[in-house]
C-alpha cells in the first residue's frame, strides 16, 4: 500500500435555531416566575437585618475592602453617582435580554447553552432568597452607607413596607452581577474578535455600581460568581466558532495523490 486515507475532523452539524416565538415566550415565562418567586421571599424583615449584620461582620473578618471606599469615589460628583444609579436601574434586564436575542439570531447553539445557564443560576438564587433573606447595605446603619438612589435619583425602589414590585430583602446573591458576568462570558465564547475580552468591563462596572450604590455587599457578588461557576461546570458549552469556514471539513487523500515534498503515510510498506 502506497498511501492510506487520512480522514480529517468531521465538521459539526449546523445548529438548528429554536423557534423564535417559542423562545421569547419561554424567556418571558422564566422572567415572570423569577418575579413571582421574589414575591414569595418578601417579609422576614427581622431575619433579613440579622443576616445583614452577620454578612457585614463576616466581610470584616475576611478583611474584604469596605464598600464605603467605592461609594466615596461615586460621591465625588453628583453626575457620577446619578450615572451609577441609572446604570443600576436600566442596564440589568435590557442588556441580558439583548444578549439572549442576539445569540438566538446569530449563534443558536450558544443561545441554548446561555439560556440554560441563566435559568440554573436564577433558580439557585431564588432558593437562596427564600432561605437567606438579607437586607442590603443601604438599609443597615452599621455600614455608614447612604442610599444613593434615594438621595440623588433615579430610584427603582419604594419604601420596603409598601413595595409590591420587588423584594428588597433579596440581596444575596446579586443577580445583577451574576447575569452581567454570564453576558460577558457568553459573548466571549460566541465570538472570535480580538476585542471580545472588553466585554468583561460590563460585569466589572456592574460590580462597582452595585457596591457603590449600597445595593449589595461584596459577598453577594462572590456568591453569584460561585453559583455561575457551578452552572457553567454542569451545562456543557458548545464549540467555539472557527476562524476559517473550510476548517474542520472531512477530507480524504486518494491513494494515488502525490503532494510535493510531502511524505505519504505508510509509503513503501
Amino acid at each position: 500500500m502506497n498511501a492510506r486515507t487520512e480522514p480529517g475532523e468531521a465538521e459539526p452539524a449546523t445548529p438548528v435555531r429554536p423557534p423564535i416565538v417559542r423562545e421569547l415566550l419561554l424567556v418571558a415565562g422564566l422572567f415572570l416566575v423569577y418575579k413571582l418567586g421574589r414575591q414569595l421571599a418578601t417579609g422576614h424583615t427581622a431575619e433579613a437585618f440579622r443576616n445583614a449584620h452577620r454578612v457585614w461582620d463576616a466581610e470584616r473578618w475576611l478583611r474584604l475592602p469596605g464598600e464605603g471606599a467605592v461609594q466615596s469615589l461615586l460621591l465625588h460628583g453628583d453626575t457620577l453617582v446619578r450615572v451609577a444609579n441609572t446604570y443600576y436601574a436600566t442596564v440589568h434586564f435590557p442588556a441580558t435580554a439583548a444578549f439572549l436575542v442576539w445569540l438566538l439570531l446569530r449563534h443558536p447553539a450558544h443561545y441554548v447553552w446561555a439560556r440554560r445557564v441563566l435559568a440554573a443560576v436564577t433558580a439557585a438564587a431564588l432558593a437562596l432568597h427564600l432561605l437567606l433573606p438579607l437586607a442590603p447595605p443601604r438599609m443597615l446603619a452599621a455600614t455608614g452607607l447612604i442610599d444613593t438612589a434615594r438621595v440623588y435619583g433615579p430610584s427603582v425602589y419604594g419604601p420596603p413596607q409598601t413595595d409590591q414590585l420587588s423584594n428588597q430583602f433579596a440581596a444575596m446573591p446579586s443577580l445583577h452581577f451574576g447575569w452581567a458576568l454570564m453576558v460577558a462570558i457568553g459573548l466571549i465564547a460566541a465570538t472570535r474578535s480580538r476585542w471580545r475580552w472588553l466585554w468583561l468591563l460590563h460585569p466589572l462596572v456592574t460590580l462597582l455600581v452595585i457596591v457603590g450604590t449600597a445595593n449589595h455587599y461584596w459577598l453577594d457578588a462572590l456568591v453569584a460568581a460561585a453559583l455561575l461557576g457551578t452552572a457553567l461546570a454542569a451545562v456543557r458549552a458548545p464549540r467555539r466558532p472557527t476562524a476559517t469556514a473550510g476548517r474542520g471539513k472531512r477530507r480524504t487523500v486518494p491513494a494515488g495523490e502525490r503532494a510535493p515534498r510531502q511524505v505519504l503515510v505508510g509509503a513503501g510498506r
